[in-house]
């Protein structure tokens, strides 16, 4: 539990609320091949896990990272944390590892499970975005502070996108049935931000069979919940495959040359 003299308190004496980030970290990343795990892949020399949690850190509204590590590896991630401690920009911003489970679902429902009761503002961010500027992240928390339960920082598509029929076999010719129009398309990212309430009694009713939910945004839509966009980054960009690898360490070589990143 968070030290209550840490963060400030309101006019009547009650803890102000806060904020926390959760970053489900638990996932092996099979498309960037074999070895560790996704989150764990070095960028710039430095596991891609430890750049997602200070670059949420470096919120000013941050105050707590929760970090979901893998089952078996609770422990490993705590040492890894340790041994890259968070720059002073971070201020006094604490960061917690819970053991995550079998899906993403499990995982984001553990970290929320861990926050301390004056948490009201929940942000969920993919390890495997690193590089997500801090803009973006209190351009997420101040619209949820505005009163949006349900906040996602997103860009336009910039190719045009094809629906196919179900059931096709991999490989094989798919079948195109539409063309949704380009300009009411969104290509999401992270961190989505949520009043904790809400993204609570999502993970609360969501059916629990099958691979689970990989979006929480989609989870609070079944609530008939509004969800709001904010405009996202293009140096928020998920970290998938090898090329996407590349292109994250070219954005971080130059960072660290231009912003002394």
């Amino acid at each position: 539990m968070p030290d209550e003299t840490r963060y400030a308190e309101a006019t009547d004496g009650t803890p102000s609320p806060r904020t926390a980030v959760v970053i489900p970290a638990a996932g092996r990343g099979v498309r960037l091949g074999r070895g560790a795990p996704k989150a764990l892949r070095p960028l710039g020399g430095t596991p891609m896990l430890v750049h997602a949690v200070r670059a949420v850190a470096r919120a000013r509204t941050v105050s707590l990272v929760v970090v979901v590590a893998p089952p078996d590896g609770a422990a490993a991630v705590r040492t890894l944390l340790d041994e890259h401690p968070l720059p002073q920009s971070a201020g006094d911003t604490e960061v917690i590892v819970v053991t995550g489970g079998g899906t993403r679902q499990e995982s984001v429902a553990r970290g929320l499970a861990a926050l301390p009761g004056d948490i009201d503002t929940v942000l969920v961010h993919d390890a495997a975005r690193p590089l997500v500027p801090v803009e973006t992240v209190e351009a997420v928390v101040a619209a949820v502070r505005a009163g949006a339960p349900a906040v996602v920082p997103a860009l336009p598509v910039a190719d045009t996108v094809k629906q196919i029929a179900p059931g096709a076999p991999a490989g094989e010719p798919e079948p195109v049935t539409a063309t949704p129009e380009r300009s009411l398309l969104r290509a999401v990212q992270t961190p989505q931000g949520f009043d904790r309430t809400i993204l609570a009694k999502a993970h609360a009713d969501a059916p629990r069979e099958g691979e689970g939910a990989t979006d929480d945004a989609g989870l609070v839509e079944r609530l008939g919940v509004p969800v709001v966009l904010v405009p996202g980054h293009e140096e928020a960009f998920k970290v998938t495959r090898p090329l996407d690898l590349v292109l994250a360490e070219a954005v971080l070589a130059r960072r660290r040359v231009t912003d002394g990143f």
